[in-house]
């Protein structure tokens, strides 16, 4: 299954209310949104149809986030109408969360593991964060310069660095034509270990090429299959647990669901 195949299959069944993409691009994978929507790429150059409400960010995500009201577009109350019909208690009220995010900006570990601090600050445990391009399938692809067509880079790292400091998400990679995709179940805005551990990260993770690419990733070893993860029972659940803005305390049964998937 191709990326933008499951990411329009995602969209269908997570049903998000807003959308949040870092690389835009030609506009392809922005085009399957049809919610409310922040797109954010220095140099985008869209070709698509957009068909939502959009707020097309010409800027570097660090510095849309480091902006002091980044996701205004997606307020509710901004836009009385988008609150009709929704049994949301915070429609017309309080700061977004995020709900749906695809994190597809720069191809380096460092700017990528930026972007899912920021991302993660504004979201929920209920929230879905994609990862695009985390299981290259060869050497050269991983390569922080780059010399191929196909270009992952090195921000395979990122689910390494998860999967170490912060067990309290669930990291599923999954195996989409070409590069992959990592989903990352569970955030947490509160949590600042990965920000205490910043430099202490790069230094460990940030190297030179030939990257050092373990074998599981190259072969997608644990890779779960695009199908299986979109078929999965679990979503009804947290879809539900997202609309009725349940607690944390609800997590630890859908986890074990998603877990068993993968």
């Amino acid at each position: 299954m191709h990326r933008h195949e499951f990411l329009r299959r995602l969209h269908k069944v997570y049903k998000p209310r807003n959308y949040l993409e870092i690389g835009v691009n030609d506009g392809k994978s922005l085009a399957l949104s049809r919610v409310p929507s922040v797109a954010i790429d220095p140099a985008f150059k869209v070709t698509q149809s957009i068909s939502c409400d959009v707020h097309l960010v010409r800027d570097t995500s660090d510095a849309f986030f480091g902006r002091k009201d980044p996701l205004l577009h997606l307020r509710p109350g901004r836009n009385p109408f988008r609150a009709l019909g929704r049994r949301d208690p915070l429609a017309l009220v309080g700061d977004p969360s995020l709900e749906l995010a695809f994190i597809d900006g720069m191809h380096l570990f460092e700017f990528a593991l930026r972007d899912f601090m920021n991302v993660e600050k504004h979201s929920r445990w209920s929230s879905v964060i994609v990862f695009d391009d985390m299981l290259p399938r060869n050497v050269d692809e991983a390569a922080r310069n780059r010399h191929t067509g196909d270009w992952a880079g090195d921000v395979y790292k990122v689910a390494q660095v998860l999967r170490r400091y912060r067990p309290d998400l669930t990291v599923v990679d999954v195996d989409t034509v070409k590069t992959g995709v990592t989903a990352i179940f569970g955030a947490d805005p509160t949590n600042t270990v990965l920000q205490d551990n910043y430099d202490k990260i790069l230094e460990e993770f940030v190297t030179e090429d030939p990257q050092d690419i373990p074998q599981e990733i190259l072969v997608r070893k644990n890779a779960v299959n695009a199908e299986t993860l979109l078929r999965a029972p679990f979503w009804p659940s947290l879809v539900r647990a997202r609309n009725l803005h349940r607690g944390r305390s609800s997590f630890g049964s859908i986890r074990r669901q998603i877990e068993a998937v993968s």
